[in-house]
């Protein structure tokens, strides 16, 4: 699977309305790779990622993630990857290990894996203290890496991050 491809996408477009979000983009990433997308505000990056991660139908062109068309067969997709959006998915009322558990469970984890795991995360994103206090009073950086964390449970073989150091002090980084 070293040499598979994680994500393909040929001759992706968008459109909304007259503006062109994405004009054929012709994408491979093999497995294992990191790739970085730059570019100035309205490039078309966050539309290619909602099309890449199913949240969006492109107008034209075809991708697969994971081995998996995002159009035919994006319950597949969703079960494949990991998502970090620009603003942080999280629920307000639940504290941080609380949020974490819920979308391990959401995501097919057993409850002692989930809570596992959710640990692990919670340490290594440097959480630990605050891990049982309710998100509310978590600052914007704690909330970000709580959601990078949430990005992270199921240790999906791809990662989609939508502008992964927004809200985040230099040193975390």
């Amino acid at each position: 699977m070293a040499n598979a491809l994680m994500i393909e996408a040929h001759g992706l477009t968008k459109r909304f309305g007259s503006t062109v979000a994405l004009d054929g983009l012709d994408l491979e990433v093999p497995a294992g790779a990191i790739l970085g997308v730059l570019g100035p505000n309205g490039a078309g990056k966050t539309t290619a990622v909602r099309i890449l991660t199913t949240l969006s139908l492109p107008d034209s062109g075809t991708a697969r993630v994971a081995g998996f068309d995002v159009v035919h067969d994006a319950a597949s997709v969703q079960r494949s990857i990991g998502v970090t959006a620009q603003d942080a998915t999280l629920d307000e009322v639940l504290n941080g290990r609380q949020n974490l558990v819920m979308i391990g469970r959401l995501s097919g984890l057993r409850r002692a894996e989930a809570k596992a795991r959710a640990s692990e995360l919670l340490d290594r994103f440097d959480l630990t203290d605050a891990a049982d206090r309710v998100l509310k009073g978590y600052s914007g950086g704690m909330r970000r890496r709580l959601d990078l964390a949430a990005g992270l449970l199921t240790r999906p073989p791809v990662l989609f991050l939508d502008e992964p150091t927004t809200g985040l002090a230099p040193t975390s980084r």
